[in-house]
């Protein structure tokens, strides 16, 4: 069993990780907008941060209760969650309380950003004044996205 732990880590380092364009082949067609390569770097770094002073929602059963409730933030969702009827609501109760959101193309990337070793399928990050910079500019580069028809 000891020796097993070490193996295992040794398997998960030697993964090689998934480029941006190879994850937007396992893309469902609900997708949309796609962050940009650049803008999903950014929106993990500000996950990051906001994790680690406890301001994300983790999960389609609480990101919905808090967007229920009015709370504001920015929603991003992983674009390759399958099957899409598992949150496909979360988006259009987006668009009907004017919060802004955005597609990642990996949830196992948007589950590690929040600090998790399970892959996420959608996160809403708080606003606060300790990363408030990396916020306003991600708030601004998923508003100036195209929403879809």
């Amino acid at each position: 069993m000891a020796r097993e732990k070490p193996e295992a880590a040794a398997e998960a380092e030697a993964t090689p990780e998934v480029s941006y364009r190879e994850q937007l082949e396992f893309l469902n067609p609900i997708a949309q907008p796609l962050a940009s390569r650049k803008l999903t770097r950014k929106l993990l770094k500000c996950i990051r941060k906001a994790s680690k002073h406890k301001q994300i929602r983790r999960g389609v059963k609480e990101v919905q209760k808090f967007i229920n409730k009015g709370e504001k933030g920015i929603t991003v969702l992983a674009g390759d969650t399958l099957p899409i009827d598992v949150y496909c609501h979360i988006p259009i109760m987006c668009e009907d309380r004017s919060l802004p959101y955005a597609y990642v193309p990996s949830k196992t990337d948007l589950g590690t950003a929040a600090g998790s070793k399970r892959p996420t399928c959608v996160i809403m990050i708080k606003p606060h004044e300790e990363y408030q910079e990396t916020y306003d500019e991600c708030l601004e580069e998923v508003s100036a996205l195209p929403l879809p028809l």
